[in-house]
């Protein structure tokens, strides 16, 4: 495993954008024409977001992101950034570097997604057992759903925007919403204390960490049943998917490792040691590196999905929580 050899960041750093970079995002998105993609990683106890270039695995801005940010989804010019203290939706510009408002979501929200299309966003809200559906442009918040699930964490849209998937850490099963219809129409079983959840590019299938049985379930969405029971590392939560739907990805918290699942025949084909406690992930559109926050490590761990081998770590704050990259 290779190592990055910078230093942790200062607060100095994790308060203020490094100006260089900064201004490099900032003419790449004023031209429309980005260099790579970026991965941006909410750092729940630093409160804020670090901005690292996939091209060169740097970081090249240090974002706010409120004073505890978690759930983040992008549409490539803003972040949607859910955060505890004041159980709201903080939307950060991303070429100005400044949170733009704060939406009210209720009481401590967790897991944001962002519809394919980019119309909608999606936040779970843990003490209302509630999904709130916001207008991605206008902000504007469209409904508030009650699940079934106890404490939602993620709320996550299949790939053509008809469902969101919820899961729920006091739960066996992963509720279903008609995003159209505004409304649970369904549950899954599962195993206990669902987490992560990804879909299948087509959205034939869904997969779902269960932590407390450390285990992924492959779920079929057309006749709504578990199709594979997929044993995975100790305390399986994060799930982030290929871009061709070949594999899964999923963190294992306990041992601080990555399980790496073939979809076509739902086996476990490889397991990458990480940092301690790697929680969510994401894969650039490429599909040829994995980024997963490690939580106590306090940082990023980059995967060559080739070699399935870690090739750097890349210093963050305090508690990532998670990643995502546009």
């Amino acid at each position: 495993m290779a190592s990055a050899t910078c230093n942790p960041p200062s607060e100095a750093m994790i308060r203020t954008p490094i100006k260089a970079g900064f201004a490099a995002i900032l003419a790449a998105l004023s031209t429309g024409a980005l260099a790579a993609p970026f991965a941006y990683v909410p750092n729940e106890k630093s409160a804020s977001v670090t901005v690292i270039d996939t091209a060169t695995d740097t970081i090249t801005a240090t974002l706010p992101g409120g004073q505890r940010p978690r759930g983040i989804a992008t549409n490539g010019k803003q972040l949607f950034i859910s955060e505890a203290p004041s159980n709201g939706l903080a939307v950060i510009d991303i070429a100005k570097g400044r949170e733009m408002k704060r939406i009210p979501l209720g009481e401590s929200p967790e897991g944001v997604s962002i519809s394919a299309d980019d119309k909608l966003i999606a936040a779970a809200v843990e003490e209302s057992n509630s999904v709130a559906i916001l207008n991605a442009r206008t902000h504007r918040k469209l409904a508030e759903i009650r699940v079934s699930g106890e404490n939602p964490e993620h709320a996550v849209f299949s790939p053509d925007g008809r469902w969101l998937l919820v899961s729920a850490e006091n739960a066996e099963q992963v509720d279903l919403i008609d995003v159209k219809a505004r409304r649970q129409v369904g549950s899954i079983p599962v195993g206990k204390r669902p987490r992560g959840i990804g879909f299948t590019p087509d959205g034939s299938r869904a997969y779902v960490a269960c932590e407390l049985v450390s285990t992924v379930y492959a779920i079929d969405m057309a006749s709504r049943k578990v199709i594979a029971e997929i044993k995975a590392g100790t305390f399986s939560n994060g799930i982030a998917m290929a871009p061709d739907g070949s594999r899964a990805y999923v963190s294992n918290g306990k041992d601080g490792t990555v399980s790496v699942i073939r979809t076509a025949d739902n086996q476990v084909e490889a397991t990458i040691p990480v940092g301690k406690r790697p929680w969510n992930m994401a894969v650039t559109p490429d599909g040829s590196k994995l980024y997963v926050a490690n939580g106590r490590s306090n940082s990023v761990s980059v995967i060559d999905t080739t070699s399935l081998e870690v090739k750097t770590e890349i210093p963050v704050g305090e508690l990532p929580w998670g990643v995502v990259i546009r």
